[in-house]
């Protein structure tokens, strides 16, 4: 399963606590207490994000973060009471992104913590490609089957909201607000646009494999990148 961040805290109050708020606030969260759940999590689910403790009842946090950069360049917050500069030092010199101290605020760190995931996402999906379609984020080109295909400049900009968010269920109402920048637009409109690149993009438009609409929901684009 795939998460956006990763709490990894032996305070298992807090991270409780701060994994609820992040869920309630759209950031998908999952929580683990120690070294070895850490790893366990790891070994059938992904996060693109994750917010580390120092200590760590069976291990140290600054450990934990030598072996995972090892396997992944996720971005990895530090969160500790710890207050030194050698501490700060230190993690960040291991491959450490930031260093937030304890006690933080929910509504700050929940801030910084979408910032970075919209960073990381924006980086990290610069191209999607697979054996059938491509689409270049940056340049706005787009091949599907080997051909370019031909979209406007909102329906590019919904194509890559999507792509931005691979696998992920989008609402109309985000689409509308993140698009459109009009949470009043309306449903019809937003139908035909979905259309329009679904005939531009897919094997068989009647029959979509990238754009999958989630009745009741909104859309997902159901991506196999090579």
């Amino acid at each position: 399963m795939k998460y956006d961040c990763l709490i990894i805290d032996d305070e298992k109050l807090l991270a409780d606590s701060t994994t609820e708020y992040f869920n309630l606030f759209g950031v998908k969260t999952a929580a683990a207490y120690s070294v070895s759940e850490c790893l366990q999590f790891f070994q059938e689910n992904s996060a693109q994000l994750l917010l580390l403790d120092i200590n760590l009842g069976d291990g140290s946090g600054f450990e934990l973060c030598r072996e995972l950069r090892q396997k992944t360049d996720v971005p990895i917050l530090f969160i500790s009471a710890r207050t030194s500069d050698d501490d700060q030092i230190i993690a960040l010199n291991i491959g450490g992104d930031d260093y937030i101290q304890k006690p933080y605020s929910l509504s700050v760190l929940l801030a910084k913590v979408k910032v970075v995931l919209k960073r990381y996402g924006e980086a990290a999906c610069s191209v999607y490609s697979d054996d059938w379609l491509t689409v270049d984020l940056d340049t706005r080109q787009v091949t599907a089957g080997g051909r370019p295909a031909r979209l406007t400049a909102l329906e590019f900009r919904l194509l890559s909201y999507l792509i931005r968010h691979e696998n992920k269920v989008i609402s109309k109402q985000e689409l509308f607000e993140n698009v459109w920048e009009d949470k009043f637009t309306g449903d019809g409109t937003l139908n035909v646009h979905i259309r329009k690149i679904r005939e531009a993009i897919e094997r068989t438009p009647g029959k979509p494999e990238y754009i999958l609409t989630v009745w009741g929901d909104g859309y997902r684009f159901c991506g196999g990148r090579k």
